[in-house]
């Protein structure tokens, strides 16, 4: 049987390739050859992914809940895969910069505009009885989320909003990370305790946290930008980018909880408490928070409004929903 000459180039290649490292590509061929072809459902793990919806209760709409829950997570894991690309490129350049905040933004931005499937997308009844059995187990205990704040910004930027100016980027990591803003919301309201879902969740993730923190300092995204020249730093592109993901982040995607949160745990007379007792009302309003990661590309004016357009926007367009 006569080989084709593109065929022959191609096994010297491979032949010169497992050479250079030591192997034998006889073996290699053998598994080629042994091997079975690969279907889509085995690359994937079809079997396996679809398994690991396994609810608590007999509620159907608790499927949508923690489908929508695992989703988010692999969203989550592409940002910090982006993320990570960024921190770590040696010789930064712009355009491989915004190309990575492009694709940060619209994994958030789709999480975004699919949060209806939370806030309109089950039952209130079911929602409220199911969510008991979930019990402490919390969103607010989302590592990824937490981790995608620490690969952006430096942890000074992370601290309560009115304790802020008490810290610098000389307080030590242990320090900050005691103050940072979220640990607010594992507040219990009554007795001014940490909750069970906090304390579940330091015991968990805080060596990780701190490890990562250790990592990435004066290494951020926020580092990585303020380290560019002058003129990389001036570059449109690249700003808006960044001031996107800052929305995104910290305005938009919190604002989208606060709407599920007031549509399933607010009635007339008073509010359902959070699973896990945590204090969404005092953690996910932006302006109560006011966490920005490029706190420099903003004005001051934007800043003391930080939220609020996005609510004011809100608003409007429900009104003119209404009217039509």
């Amino acid at each position: 049987m006569e080989i084709k000459p593109e065929i022959a180039e191609r096994i010297v290649k491979l032949e010169e390739k497992f050479r250079n490292s030591g192997q034998d590509m006889g073996s290699y061929l053998d598994g080629l050859l042994y091997d079975r072809y690969l279907s889509y459902w085995d690359y994937i793990s079809l079997d396996t992914l679809l398994s690991l919806q396994k609810t608590n209760t007999h509620f159907p709409d608790e499927k949508i809940f923690i489908t929508y829950h695992q989703i988010t997570e692999l969203y989550f894991k592409l940002i910090i895969h982006e993320q990570k690309q960024i921190i770590e490129t040696p010789n930064l350049s712009v355009d491989f910069f915004v190309e990575k905040l492009r694709r940060i933004n619209r994994y958030i931005r789709i999480l975004i505009d699919s949060f209806d499937v939370m806030i309109k997308g089950m039952d209130r009844e079911q929602f409220l009885k199911f969510r008991m059995a979930l019990l402490p187990a919390s969103g607010f205990q989302s590592a990824q989320f937490r981790m995608i704040e620490f690969y952006s910004t430096p942890m000074e930027n992370l601290v309560s909003a009115e304790i802020r100016n008490n810290f610098s980027k000389d307080s030590s990591i242990e320090e900050l990370y005691e103050n940072i803003y979220w640990k607010k919301g594992g507040i219990d309201m009554e007795t001014g305790e940490k909750t069970l879902t906090l304390r579940q969740f330091e015991v968990r993730y805080t060596p990780r946290f701190l490890r990562i923190a250790r990592e990435v300092k004066e290494k951020t995204i926020w580092h990585r930008y303020l380290g560019m020249h002058e003129e990389e730093r001036n570059n449109k592109e690249l700003k808006l980018a960044l001031r996107n993901l800052d929305v995104n982040v910290n305005i938009n995607w919190l604002l989208m909880h606060m709407g599920a949160a007031y549509r399933y745990l607010s009635k007339k007379n008073h509010t359902v408490k959070a699973t896990g007792g945590t204090n969404w009302k005092e953690f996910l309003p932006p302006g109560f928070q006011k966490i920005t990661f490029f706190p420099n590309l903003w004005s001051e004016e934007e800043y003391e409004n930080w939220g609020k357009q996005w609510v004011d926007h809100t608003f409007n367009t429900e009104n003119q929903k209404r009217k039509h």
